[in-house]
């Protein structure tokens, strides 16, 4: 591994990485299907994700024709991390199983390990006898849309094939490892002004949040939209927030601190809820729902923008939706994904079907939405939300972050890079994008702003 580094810090050519010699295994951080029960009878808030994510030597397989192996520089946690090491809503164990009766190829992934991550910048080192647009020494970002072509489901827009995966969460040999195992049609080409730990923690939020918003599948926004945005300072919130802006609509943002106010306002966001401060509680108890709280957060939309917003834009699930499907202009849509407060939701379907609002769903994205949303970033147009970054032997302290939802944005997690900052190709784009956007994120979790 070391010679690799090496050569990817040197600048090695393509021809001089691809006669690397490539280890049978690697460092990778993984849980253990010997402790899927591990967690029985614990409550949810209370597992962590220290005791289940072990980093260790595991041994990596074969390369199929359509696959890369790609020497991961950094990675980032998301909340699928969180969930495969907290065995909820159930274990990983059995997606891995679903693909090893699939074919021989997806045989390799029923381990009793599962290597986990669905992000990742780093550097080709082979590819499989079927890839065609990448060769060894390609730097690279990774999405995480896991799919091939052989059903004819996945030819319309790849999200609907029957056999779409997310890999490092339905699939093994994930992103947060020193090598990882990705099909070809995951690769994009890494931001040349971002360093390794900035380019890795884009694709997976970066790329919901275009699919759910931009793209031909979801909401479509078109300027003027005014667009209401759960947790805008969140992981795929603030990608939102930004897509709003570079798109010329109006982002109504939602956090729930003074600090974070602060963030959205240096991003450009004017029309700020601090739920917090306005003590919105849309739940009487756990069977009922509160109106007049939906009206209340309706008016108050309506004080900041002076109209119902066209899009909302919607994650937290259970704990909102009501509220979203409420404050929805007439003929307005509500886009929804994950459901990070429970997937059990309610909401008053007069306040849909009469005034003929759209209730839409999303997950991840395809590569050509990935791909745009890449060059997005690569433009300079749209900036990484990344706080902290943590070493792969703490990827259990940086995951309980995401579990506790006590960072912001993304978390990156350095693997094979040594230190912070490297990976840097284009100094003067940087500069010509700006330091100060590009850090944001990170000088709010310093307390600079």
């Amino acid at each position: 591994m070391q010679e690799i580094l090496d050569a990817i810090q040197s600048d090695a050519s393509g021809d001089d990485i691809a006669n690397l010699a490539i280890p049978e295994s690697t460092r990778a951080a993984h849980v253990l299907r010997s402790e899927e029960d591990m967690w029985e009878g614990v409550d949810s808030w209370d597992k962590d994700p220290r005791k289940s994510l072990h980093v260790g030597e595991l041994p990596l397989p074969e390369l199929a024709p359509d696959e890369a192996v790609v020497a991961v520089m950094a990675s980032a946690i998301n909340f699928n991390t969180v969930w495969t090491s907290i065995f909820e809503p159930l274990s990983t164990f059995g997606f891995l199983d679903r693909l090893g009766r699939e074919s021989v190829w997806g045989a390799r992934h029923a381990q009793d390990f599962h290597i986990v991550g669905s992000d990742a910048s780093g550097v080709v080192l082979r590819v499989g006898s079927a890839v065609r647009n990448w060769k060894p020494g390609d730097r690279v970002t990774v999405h995480c849309n896991f799919v091939d072509d052989q059903d004819p489901s996945a030819h319309n827009d790849s999200m609907l094939a029957a056999n779409q995966r997310i890999w490092g969460f339905e699939t093994n040999y994930g992103g947060l490892a020193d090598l990882s195992i990705v099909k070809a049609n995951q690769l994009m080409p890494k931001p040349t002004h971002l360093s390794w730990e900035e380019a890795a923690v884009n694709a997976l939020c970066a790329s919901t949040s275009y699919r759910m918003l931009v793209g031909e599948h979801a909401a479509r926004m078109k300027q003027g939209d005014n667009v209401f945005i759960w947790g805008a300072t969140g992981g795929i919130g603030a990608y939102a927030t930004q897509l709003v802006l570079n798109g010329g609509g109006t982002p109504i943002g939602v956090v729930s601190s003074e600090s974070r106010v602060k963030l959205l306002n240096a991003m450009g966001c004017d029309a700020v809820i601090d739920r917090k401060a306005e003590g919105y509680n849309f739940w009487k108890d756990e069977q009922t729902q509160d109106e007049s709280e939906w009206r209340r957060l309706g008016k108050k939309v309506r004080s900041l923008v002076g109209e119902d917003p066209d899009i909302v834009f919607e994650h937290p699930g259970r704990s909102t939706m009501g509220a979203s499907v409420f404050i929805t202009k007439r003929g307005g849509k509500v886009v929804t994904c994950a459901a990070t407060s429970g997937y059990m939701i309610e909401y008053d379907n007069r306040h849909l079907w009469m005034k003929l609002k759209s209730i839409i769903s999303s997950h991840f994205a395809n590569y050509q939405e990935a791909w745009e949303m890449n060059r997005l970033i690569d433009q300079g147009r749209i900036q990484p939300v990344m706080s902290e970054v943590f070493p792969l032997e703490q990827v259990g302290e940086a995951a309980l972050k995401v579990h506790h939802n006590e960072g912001e944005g993304k978390i990156g997690v350095l693997c094979l890079a040594p230190e912070a900052g490297l990976g840097i190709t284009d100094p003067a784009k940087r500069e010509a994008v700006g330091e100060d956007k590009i850090t944001l994120y990170q000088r709010h979790a310093r307390g600079e702003l």
